[in-house]
């Protein structure tokens, strides 16, 4: 396997490498302690349905990446997100007219928990900010702009957590956020991917204009108890 098709299952191999020690392994079956973050992925195993079904009893909904799980009439498929998975061969030459700092304090984690739940429920959970580095942009000290690290493999990270708050959209704080935190991860000897809906259109046209290319197409398998 070359490093590239690494992606092709990004969470097993984040939880592989990196974030070994946030891993549940249900022999062949991986999923991350649920603080961190609601995702699984998988090998072809035997023991596919029993796994998943033992990390339900961990957290109510979740999600598998990757090729289609099977699982137990215990468990319901609430939805099937179809992304683009995008990745970035080089540096963003674009400047910063934010202040951009990386959200370290308890407090910032806070803010940064709050914002990203206010926009985009259901990814971001208690510890999900320890996952890698995030950065964000405050005005009168309130946090109105975010994106970090999610997945971490030995050679990709992953940005996460784009989001604006919707009072503040279309000032660019985006595309700033984005760039720093891209190049951030080039500074770690490390390439830049992410994962965006297929139906955010104007999201995708952000990424691209930034450099970013579609590798694939990648399915988020939400599954939930019955």
């Amino acid at each position: 396997m070359t490093e590239e098709n690494k992606l092709d299952n990004p969470v097993w191999n984040s939880l592989n490498e990196t974030h070994k020690k946030l891993s549940i392994d249900y022999n062949g079956v991986k999923f991350y302690v649920p603080e961190y973050c609601p995702f699984g992925g998988f090998l072809k195993t035997n023991n596919l349905e029993k796994g998943i079904y033992e990390y339900s009893n961990l957290i109510d909904s979740f999600y598998v990446v990757g090729e289609e799980p099977t699982y137990s009439d215990l468990l319901t498929l609430n939805k099937k997100l179809v992304c683009n998975q995008m990745i970035l061969e080089k540096l963003i030459n674009i400047e910063a007219n934010e202040q951009i700092i990386e959200l370290k304090s308890k407090d910032q984690k806070t803010d940064l928990f709050n914002l990203v739940n206010l926009v985009q429920p259901g990814y971001f959970n208690d510890k999900t900010s320890d996952l890698g580095k995030y950065f964000g942009i405050y005005k009168n000290d309130e946090l109105i702009a975010v994106t970090g690290e999610r997945m971490k493999m030995n050679t990709f990270t992953e940005i996460s957590a784009v989001v604006t708050h919707p009072e503040h959209t279309g000032k660019g704080y985006a595309k700033q956020l984005i760039t720093h935190t891209a190049n951030q991860i080039f500074n770690e000897n490390k390439i830049p991917y992410l994962h965006v809906a297929e139906s955010n259109i104007g999201a995708i046209r952000l990424y691209e204009k930034l450099g970013f290319t579609t590798r694939r197409k990648i399915n988020f398998w939400n599954l939930k108890r019955i």
